[in-house]
């Protein structure tokens, strides 16, 4: 008996509270799977209602609606002759549980409570489920819904069970059991097992990916048998882009793998695996006797009567085992580059908007923000061209007219896409105005090009005339304080206008609708706090709101050759400024001048204190190894001191900060993921007196040796 069986897994662009769309999903992610011969297929993490639902999830109304979509799906015609593991809240004696529904033919197999929820980072599973304890299984009472059924079934087994149909046995894992320490996997395995499916919600972050596929590839290589990865992809309606990935794999070789990014709503993976090959992984002494060893776990077997293999005649042709292949990989600036295009694309469709403005600067972040909208419409595009449905739909809305594959992301990119440079005629150079003007050009932006200069003179006229008090910039005398409130009518000028554009000109051009207003502050900008509260930091969305400097510069020079932009290649030498100062002959206004760091040594103390999760003393020791090199104790301790300073000053701005996509370890977004005080003793003068010890000790050291 060859013991050949063709197993699917898939990514599904679900959407919080989308049951239509959710469902529909699901079935045609069914259907693709049974057309190439799978008889069991696995789906996302939470995939009936979406992941992201926050305190939705508190709802009676979720765990009812949820359960009415099982029932659809159960009933379909189409969904028949396949096991079928979905993922939903589920409500067992009083508490909550996300869950693995376990379905086939119209009968609920088992419920597969989580048994390690998520409860850090961008995630807050505790607050809304109960984690089911390992090796517990009771009775369930199905819903009515489900006891509607054709089948009648009243009940079914829930908890930590093993699925044994007549030919192999499986189990389900839940994302956060795999990254656990003590993987569900590991018993489940020296139990016998074959065949592990994890189901996943697991978002985005740079560099994230191949941590995520050795752990899979790892699973497998040490317990052998095989590995099934599902998982969300998309936004689906909050600060996360859920990046896909699914993945197949035996023996510590990847079968099959989904992309990472991607306009496709559905995407289903199959391989074709011989299990009798499994028994040549098992055969270790050591491995037999830990799985007789009496405290590895019996799980209770939930008995399916059901072949997953295909027959022997079958499975000798037309089911030949799928060859191994490399993982793949993107760089670091294709991330950058494809990540937050496909989340700005589902943000734009859902939300029925008409497109995206950005106040182009002429510096590197509005330039990276728009290079990002211009890889949104180059990704719509080669879906045009694939003929993908769903996107033309969306597309066609957009455009307001036919698409076909003449048309050009750059065309596109003209209808959907306003790019404005805002600019003052004493502050703005030259030299920015036209680096934004060609690069406008270069993508196919609408563009406009104009001056606040009536706006930032009336609210200074208006400010005159109240306080009899005329402020001047620091070049023309001003003090600190009037030098910093006359840049902040410009910044705040800026978002007033952009918001009146951003309603205005599609009807000016003959549109329908309203244009999404995008922010561009970078990751560490907000971290320091160097950007003005209510500026064009002010936005609607912030798609490079979780990305650091030092990364979008990469992303600009990769964009630069591989979008055949050229353009690019200037913002990379311009020296970044925000030209909200006057410019004379010895003076043009510098960011890292400004803020007294480079962003490099911004990344670096940011990840030290959300990261590494240091306070200010464990951040000073930390640094006296890496920056010994080129930096005096003393000029550590200023940089540090003075971090935190701005930080506690400036930290009440991250509580307004616009919504921006999750793709740094340490970001600093106080409404999801950074959750400290907003108001803090500013100086810190205990962590001051400490430090300050320890530089006296070293230096009367240091005096002593001499």
């Amino acid at each position: 008996m060859s013991r050949r069986c063709t197993l699917a897994t898939c990514q599904l662009n679900q959407w919080v509270l989308d049951w239509d769309g959710n469902r529909d999903r699901i079935v045609q992610a069914i259907i693709e799977a049974k057309s190439a011969g799978a008889r069991l297929i696995l789906t996302p993490e939470l995939c009936i209602p979406g992941y992201g639902l926050l305190d939705h999830w508190l709802e009676d109304d979720v765990y009812t609606h949820s359960w009415d979509i099982v029932a659809e799906i159960m009933a379909n015609p189409d969904c028949q002759d396949i096991i079928i593991d979905l993922g939903l809240p589920i409500q067992h004696r009083g508490r909550s549980f996300n869950a693995r529904v376990i379905t086939l033919n119209g009968e609920v197999l088992a419920v597969r409570p989580k048994l390690d929820l998520c409860n850090d980072g961008n995630y807050r599973e505790m607050r809304y489920f109960t984690p089911w304890l390992r090796g517990k299984v009771q009775d369930y009472n199905l819903p009515p819904v489900i006891q509607q059924l054709k089948r009648k079934q009243i009940r079914c087994r829930i908890g930590d069970v093993v699925f044994e149909t007549r030919d192999t046995s499986f189990a389900s894992e839940t994302c956060e059991e795999l990254w656990t320490p003590k993987s569900p996997h590991l018993d489940y395995s020296l139990e016998g097992v074959e065949i592990i499916l994890n189901s996943s919600g697991s978002h985005h972050e740079l560099r994230k990916l191949d941590t995520r596929i050795n752990l899979v590839r790892e699973a497998t290589e040490t317990t052998g048998g095989v590995y099934m990865y599902s998982n969300q992809r998309g936004c689906d309606g909050d600060r996360l882009y859920y990046d896909g990935c699914a993945l197949i794999a035996i023996h510590g070789q990847v079968l099959a793998q989904g992309s990472q990014f991607s306009l496709r709503d559905v995407e289903v993976h199959t391989a074709t695996v011989s299990l009798k090959r499994i028994w040549a992984s098992r055969t270790s002494r050591s491995r037999g006797m830990q799985g007789n060893d009496p405290t590895v776990r019996e799980f209770e077997r939930v008995r399916v009567d059901f072949n997953v293999c295909h027959s022997s005649q079958l499975s000798g042709s037309k089911y030949s085992p799928t060859p191994p292949r490399a993982p793949r990989y993107h760089v670091p600036e294709e991330e950058i580059a494809l990540g937050p295009a496909c989340w700005l694309w589902d943000y734009l469709r859902r939300s029925k908007q008409g497109g995206y403005l950005v106040p182009l600067s002429g510096g590197i972040d509005s330039c990276a923000t728009a290079a990002i909208v211009f890889s949104m419409c180059c990704l719509v595009i080669q879906e045009v061209q694939a003929g993908n449905a769903v996107v033309i739909a969306d597309a066609e809305r957009l455009y307001g007219d036919h698409i076909d594959n003449s048309i050009t992301p750059q065309q596109f990119c003209n209808k959907i896409f306003t790019t404005v440079f805002m600019g003052m005629k004493e502050q703005s150079s030259k030299e920015t105005r036209e680096r934004a003007a060609d690069l406008a050009k270069a993508i196919g932006s609408h563009h406009v090009n104009t001056n606040i200069d009536p706006m930032f003179n009336a609210l200074s006229e208006v400010v005159t005339s109240v306080l009899d008090f005329t402020p001047k910039f620091k070049t023309s005398g001003g003090s600190w304080s009037e030098n910093l409130a006359l840049q902040n009518f410009q910044s705040r000028s800026r978002m007033v206008l952009a918001y009146g554009l951003a309603q205005l000109i599609p009807s000016s051009r003959g549109s329908a609708g309203n244009l999404l207003v995008l922010g561009s502050a970078n990751v560490d900008e907000c971290l320091r706090g160097y950007l003005t509260k209510y500026d064009c930091s002010s936005a609607d969305i912030n798609p490079i709101g979780g990305i650091s400097k030092t990364d979008l510069k990469r992303f600009i020079a990769w964009a630069e050759i591989h979008f055949n932009l050229p353009i690019l290649h200037s913002f990379l030498t311009a020296v970044p400024t925000a030209e909200l100062e006057p410019i004379t002959e010895s003076y043009v206004q510098s960011d890292e001048a400004d803020m007294g760091f480079t962003y490099d040594e911004l990344s670096t103390l940011g990840r030290l204190r959300k990261t590494m999760k240091l306070g200010m003393v464990g951040m000073f020791e930390e640094l006296l190894e890496d920056w010994s090199g080129h930096m005096k104790p003393r000029q550590i301790y200023a940089k540090v001191a003075d971090f935190m300073k701005f930080y506690a000053i400036n930290r009440h701005k991250m509580t307004t900060m616009t919504p921006g996509l999750y793709l740094e370890s340490y970001t600093p977004d106080d409404n999801r993921f950074d959750l400290r005080p907003f108001l803090y003793p500013v100086m810190f003068p205990f962590e001051r007196r400490k430090i300050e010890n320890m530089l006296r000790q070293m230096e009367e050291g240091e005096v002593s040796r001499n």
